[in-house]
């Protein structure tokens, strides 16, 4: 494999002509959806003029932990909507995180929001706490849209289970892929009675408008980037397996060629969710990053076999269509805020750092990169970063295992070691999540601060 592929000074010149960076808006969405759910805490206390007694606090209580709850839900199925202004600038692990921390939290309150209305309805009806079951039978029998309520809390419920760490990482990806993608079934049912039986809507008009503008909005940007954008990329783009090759035992390289797709709008750095249409395969979405920049004919990702998918990948016949949404990331250019920049990855992450290193815009001597790996004979696309390096006046570096088994030294003092001025450089972070936080630790403990570490992690 040669760096041909990437389109060296041509891919450089696609990126930063000067070093501007690109603020991530993470903190002014938060503070958005915090004023969001401040606004629905509001609307519960205009609609409440006085609470009387010990079962007034609990279906009052109910009705907050419902309407904060139906508020989550619909953010929730935003952060798998894949919006760019999300995936591209916040980052697509930060929103993943996000998304995991959100369906939580929806998930307690939606408990306590049947519990505690069931509760107080049981109280109204002269039980006590001993009939909040038989409660909730009959509220489901008898109110309208309870039923669907129910179907939609259990599958939340179904997801939430599946989706705890020790039961996850025993489930195939796929598998707890798919069932994830009922969290849009979940949301639908639940839906309607929030607007047939919740109060708040019953005597505000303007909440229910406001309730249907949100869920209405989030259901179009679903429909626009999940289904109709990736139908536009593939139908105009037209993807095929071009060629598959061993770049070390385990790891493979796909070539996939299609029509300009530079104008996919794809980076270095970022990935696409690809889907291989072979037997087999044809199921399975999964996202790799590329290897290489763009070319208007080519893109490449390199990829180390570590499960079922990764493993046929070898297998692919040339000619084999190709589906793939994004791209997806902010681990590019657009991060950068100095001069100098430490490029550090470790197994196969070094995909994303590939493509970085040939293509980040820099003086001789400015770009470094530290390749981390278990021995000489797995550190992928070596000749490829070898050559790079070359050209470039870049920096290379390689930390693996000795022979006896030692692992590397790859500490703060290491660090400032072998580059003295480590605290001034901008850090492009990619690896496993164990290894990522051992580096990052020791970044910081040689003095780089947060804001200028840049990296995307996933455990899949």
């Amino acid at each position: 494999m040669t760096t041909t592929l990437a389109g060296g000074r041509a891919a450089r010149r696609q990126t930063m002509r000067r070093i501007r960076p690109r603020r991530s808006p993470a903190v002014p969405l938060l503070l958005a959806v915090a004023a969001g759910a401040v606004a629905v805490l509001w609307l519960w206390w205009h609609n409440t003029p006085s609470i009387a007694g010990t079962t007034g606090q609990i279906v009052a209580a109910g009705r907050i932990t419902g309407l904060l709850a139906g508020y989550l839900m619909a953010l929730v199925v935003l952060q798998m909507a894949r919006v760019p202004a999300l995936e591209r600038r916040v980052g697509s692990d930060r929103v993943a995180r996000w998304h995991a921390m959100s369906g939580r939290y929806t998930v307690c309150l939606v408990l306590a929001h049947v519990f505690l209305i069931m509760w107080g309805y049981a109280r109204q009806a002269g039980r006590t706490l001993g009939d909040v079951v038989q409660q909730t039978v009959t509220s489901v029998n008898t109110l309208p849209d309870m039923g669907k309520a129910a179907i939609g809390t259990g599958l939340l419920l179904v997801i939430a289970v599946i989706s705890i760490g020790p039961i996850r990482r025993r489930l195939p990806y796929d598998g707890w892929y798919h069932v994830h993608l009922l969290t849009y079934a979940v949301a639908y049912l639940t839906f309607w009675h929030q607007i047939t039986t919740g109060n708040e809507f019953a005597v505000e008009p303007a909440a229910k408008t406001f309730w249907y503008g949100l869920y209405g909005a989030v259901t179009a940007l679903v429909l626009w980037y999940r289904i109709i954008t990736p139908l536009r990329l593939n139908t105009r783009h037209r993807m095929r397996v071009e060629a598959v090759i061993e770049e070390t035992p385990g790891i493979v390289s796909v070539l996939i060629g299609g029509r300009r797709l530079h104008r996919m709008g794809a980076e270095a750095g970022q990935f696409f969710r690809w889907r291989f249409l072979a037997p087999g395969m044809r199921f399975s979405s999964h996202p790799y990053s590329l290897s290489a920049a763009p070319r208007p004919d080519m893109l490449r990702i390199t990829v180390k076999a570590i499960g079922d998918h990764s493993s046929r990948l070898r297998e692919l016949e040339p000619g084999t269509r190709v589906w793939a949404e994004g791209p997806y990331g902010a681990l590019t250019a657009q991060r950068r805020s100095r001069g100098k920049v430490l490029l550090v990855a470790g197994g196969v992450g070094i995909t994303p750092m590939r493509a970085l290193f040939e293509t980040l815009p820099g003086a001789s001597g400015d770009i470094t990169l530290l390749y981390r790996a278990n021995s000489t004979q797995d550190l992928a696309l070596w000749g490829e970063l070898a050559t790079i390096a070359e050209e470039r006046g870049a920096r290379l570096m390689y930390a693996v295992n000795s022979p006896d088994g030692a692992r590397p030294d790859i500490s703060a003092e290491s660090l400032r070691r072998k580059i003295p001025d480590v605290d001034r450089h901008d850090v492009f972070l990619c690896g496993p999540p164990g290894f990522a936080q051992s580096v990052y630790e020791a970044l910081r403990g040689a003095g780089v601060p947060a804001r200028r570490i840049h990296h995307e992690s996933f455990e899949m």
